[in-house]
């Protein structure tokens, strides 16, 4: 399978990643214990610009799945990696659902970071 053939899942996994690097990155090296509190202080501050990102990102790979969709049932052909890149899509939406929540209520951020 040709990497072109996952462009709409790649687009939106990237755009979750980078949303992440506020938030859930952050939060997964304090909970493994190789990292405090101070690195999730610093990348909270950018935020108002990763989430955005995130969202494009994520918003990007669904219209290049459902235009890429479209075409091939126009021509009458079988979408090329259609199953990896929905789940792709799936991962993605589910990671920038969690950075949202995370974002909109701060307080459960925290409440699982005391307990790790």
């Amino acid at each position: 399978m040709r990497v072109t053939y996952l462009q709409s899942g790649l687009v939106s996994l990237g755009g979750a990643l980078v949303s992440s690097l506020c938030c859930l990155l952050p939060l997964t090296v304090i909970l493994l214990g190789l990292g405090s509190g101070a690195i999730m202080m610093t990348t909270m501050q950018y935020r108002f610009v990763l989430l955005p990102l995130g969202i494009l990102g994520v918003g990007a790979g669904y219209y290049l799945y459902f235009r890429e969709k479209r075409r091939c049932q126009a021509l009458g052909c079988p979408m090329m990696g259609s199953r990896v890149n929905l789940a792709l899509l799936i991962v993605a939406s589910l990671m920038l659902a969690i950075e949202v929540v995370f974002v909109l209520f701060p307080e459960a951020l925290w409440s699982l970071m005391m307990e790790g």
